[in-house]
C-alpha cells in the first residue's frame, strides 16, 4: 500500500495533548524501564521494591498532582492515569502501592490553605503517604476500633490496621480513627518513623504480593492537632479517584500480559502436534488469539482513560458544575468502568496461556502472575454492587452513595 505525500495533517499552532503527554512520559519511561527489568525476579524472590520507590520519588513521581504554585507538576487526571498504566505494565505492585499516596494528595487539595501549605512541601520533597483505614474485624460499620485520645495539647493513637497498602514504603500514614468526644471518624496523619508505629510485611495474598499490604500497629503514637483531618462524607471525587487507580493498575497488568504474549509467539520455535506445523508467529489461529487479547487490553485501557476524562471534566471550572454534578459525573464513570475493566483484563491474562504451550506454566516464567495480580486487584470492589448502583441511577435517578466504611455487617433483626 502506498501513501500520498500530501496526506499528513497540517501542524497545529500549539502542542497537542498527545505531544504534551509524550514529553511528560519521556521523563519517567527510563525509570519505568529500570523497574521492569527486575520485576520478574522480585516477584519470584518476594523482594519488596524499596529501591524502585526511591527511584520514582527522586524523579518527582509523587508530586505529579501537586499544583504548580506549590512546586508540583499540576497535571490532569488523564495524564496521571496514563502514567500509572505505564508503571503498572512495568510492575503492577509498584503502581498499586502509590494508590494511597495519590489519594492523600487529592485530599490535601480539598483542605484549608494552612493544611495545603503544611503537606504539599513534603510531597514535593519526595515524601510519600500510606494508608491505614481497614481493620480485620470487630468494628461495626461507621466505627473503628482504632482510637484517638486526648493527651495534653495533642492526641495518642492506638489500634491495629490491616490492608495498609504502601505504608511500609512511606514516610507518613493517613490513619482512620474514632476520636474521643468527636462524632464520626477522623484521619490522623502519622509519621512511620516514630516509636509508636510498627509495620509488618504479613500480606499473604496470592497476587499483588509486593505492595506492602500488611498490618500496621499503633501504640500511643503521637499525633499533633494539626495532623487531624475532620473526615467528611460530602460528595467529592475522592472515592472515584481511589477506585480508578485500581482500574489503571488492571489496565497495566493487561498491557504486561500482551507484551509477554508478543514475545512468546514471536520467539517460539516448537509447535503443537495437532497444529498447522507453522511457526506460531505465522499461524493464523495463534495470531487471531493474540489479536483478541490485544483488543481486550485496548478496550480496558480506553475505558480507564474515558473515566479519567470525566474526572477532568468535573474539575473544569469552565463547565460551572455544582458539587453534586461533579461527583455524579466522576462517580458514575468509574463505577461503569468497574463493570468492564476487571473482566477484560482477567480474560486477557487467561488467554495468554492459549497462545503458547505447556511450557508457559513453568514457574520460572511466572506468567500466572498476571492473572493472579488481576484477580487480586479485582476483588477490592465487587462489580455486582457497582452494577446495582448504576442501574438505580439510570432507572430512578438515585445519586450513587457508598457506605464510606468497612466493618462488620449490621445484625439482622
Amino acid at each position: 500500500m502506498s501513501y500520498a505525500a500530501d496526506t499528513t495533517p497540517p501542524a497545529l499552532a500549539a502542542p497537542s495533548a498527545e505531544a504534551a503527554y509524550e514529553k511528560l512520559a519521556e521523563r519517567f519511561r527510563p525509570v519505568f524501564a529500570r523497574i521492569a527489568e527486575g520485576a520478574l525476579a522480585r516477584e519470584q524472590d518476594r523482594v519488596l521494591p524499596f529501591e524502585q520507590v526511591r527511584w520514582l520519588n527522586e524523579a518527582g513521581f509523587g508530586r505529579l498532582r501537586v499544583p504548580r504554585e506549590h512546586g508540583g507538576d499540576g497535571i490532569g487526571f488523564e495524564q496521571l492515569f496514563r502514567l500509572l498504566i505505564e508503571l503498572a505494565e512495568a510492575d503492577s505492585s509498584v503502581a498499586h502501592l502509590y494508590r494511597s499516596h495519590f489519594a492523600f494528595v487529592e485530599t490535601v487539595g480539598l483542605e484549608s490553605v494552612e493544611f495545603r501549605n503544611r503537606w504539599y512541601p513534603k510531597v514535593v520533597a519526595g515524601e510519600i503517604f500510606g494508608n491505614a483505614a481497614t481493620e480485620r474485624s470487630g468494628n461495626a460499620l461507621g466505627t473503628t476500633g482504632t482510637k484517638l485520645t486526648r493527651d495534653g495539647g495533642g492526641w495518642l493513637l492506638n489500634g491495629r490496621k490491616f490492608y495498609t497498602t504502601g505504608t511500609i514504603f512511606a514516610e507518613w500514614i493517613a490513619v482512620l480513627a474514632s476520636t474521643e468526644g468527636v462524632e464520626g471518624r477522623q484521619y490522623a496523619v502519622v509519621s512511620t518513623t516514630q516509636p509508636g508505629v510498627e509495620i509488618l510485611d504479613d500480606w499473604d495474598g496470592f497476587g499483588q504480593q509486593l505492595t506492602g499490604t500488611g498490618t500496621t500497629i499503633f501504640r500511643d503514637a503521637v499525633v499533633p492537632d494539626a495532623h487531624i483531618i475532620r473526615r467528611s462524607e460530602s460528595t467529592t471525587h475522592e472515592p472515584a479517584f481511589f477506585q480508578l487507580v485500581l482500574l489503571a493498575v488492571l489496565a497495566g497488568i493487561g498491557r504486561a500480559a500482551l507484551s509477554d504474549a508478543r514475545t512468546l509467539v514471536r520467539d517460539r520455535k516448537r509447535t503443537f502436534n495437532t497444529g498447522s506445523g507453522e511457526l506460531f508467529r505465522n499461524d493464523p489461529l495463534i495470531l487471531q488469539l493474540v489479536g483478541q487479547l490485544s483488543a481486550k487490553v485496548f478496550a480496558a485501557e480506553s475505558v480507564v482513560l474515558a473515566a479519567a476524562r470525566e474526572l477532568d471534566a468535573g474539575a473544569d471550572p469552565d463547565l460551572d458544575l455544582t458539587p453534586e454534578e461533579r461527583y455524579i459525573r466522576g462517580e458514575l464513570a468509574v463505577e461503569k468502568a468497574q463493570l468492564l475493566v476487571p473482566e477484560l483484563v482477567q480474560s486477557a491474562a487467561q488467554q495468554l496461556f492459549d497462545v503458547t504451550g505447556a511450557s508457559s506454566t513453568s514457574r520460572t516464567k511466572s506468567l500466572d502472575r498476571h492473572w493472579r495480580n488481576a484477580r487480586t486487584v479485582s476483588t477490592h470492589n465487587p462489580a455486582v454492587f457497582k452494577a446495582r448502583t448504576v442501574g438505580d441511577y439510570e432507572v430512578n435517578g438515585t445519586t450513587p452513595e457508598g457506605l464510606h466504611s468497612i466493618g462488620d455487617a449490621r445484625t439482622a433483626k
